[in-house]
């Protein structure tokens, strides 16, 4: 099967089972420190570490003059604070030298590759991060790849086997609609979630079966 047919197959059903996903938009600033203290820790930490930035600063300038132990210890419980505070520190300071007042919505001028770049320039901010910002902030057209998109979109055959996670990122816009982006990621994300995990796929309660490679090697296979 095709794979922009499969994607479309893909979405259609995950919007069937589980609707249009609701998503919180924050300020591509803050979407994008939130997506840095994201890496590498889950949802819970991540918004916890966020909201007590939030609290004890007044705003991004007083983040990014702040001593680094201070921002540390604001987001100490998503983990690798010690990384992530001077980085954070950093882009703010990058940013505000050409934006000072953090507004980043002067990217819906460039075009998306342009936009990407000068995302992707800052230490710390790859392809995902950029995308979630481009995609949910911004309005651009970028497809988000986490670890739970990259494992289905392997599983599923969205993708070839040895592709890496960026290009994987650059397929996914080809493979799906720009209007659908967003939702997509979403809902591709709780497939990863809900059914789709990384040890123990719960396959028998999965709705994409019969368009998925991984269970027609695995479990069509070994019942013929």
């Amino acid at each position: 099967m095709d794979a922009k047919v499969k994607a479309g197959i893909v979405y259609d059903r995950l919007m069937e089972h589980w609707g249009m996903p609701d998503w919180n938009t924050l300020p591509a600033i803050d979407e994008l420190v939130n997506t840095i203290i994201s890496q590498n820790t889950n949802d819970r930490n991540r918004d916890v570490a966020f909201a007590k930035l939030k609290e004890t600063y007044p705003d991004w300038d007083a983040v990014r003059d702040a001593p680094v132990e201070g921002v540390i210890e604001c987001i100490r419980n998503a983990g690798l604070a010690n990384q992530k505070a001077p980085r954070i520190q950093k882009v703010l300071k990058e940013i505000s030298a050409v934006a000072p007042d953090y507004d980043l919505s002067f990217l819906k001028e460039k075009s998306p590759e342009e936009a990407r770049k000068w995302l992707t320039s800052f230490d710390g901010v790859g392809l995902k991060t950029a995308s979630i910002v481009m995609v949910f902030c911004l309005g651009m057209p970028a497809f988000p790849v986490d670890t739970h998109i990259y494992r289905i979109t392997g599983r599923l055959g969205l993708r070839p086997e040895k592709m890496d996670v960026n290009q994987t990122h650059l397929l996914m816009l080809d493979l799906f609609d720009p209007a659908v982006y967003g939702p997509a990621h979403i809902n591709l994300i709780l497939l990863g979630r809900r059914l789709c995990d990384a040890r123990k796929p719960k396959c028998a309660e999965c709705f994409l079966t019969d368009v998925c490679d991984w269970y027609r090697d695995h479990f069509d296979a070994a019942q013929q």
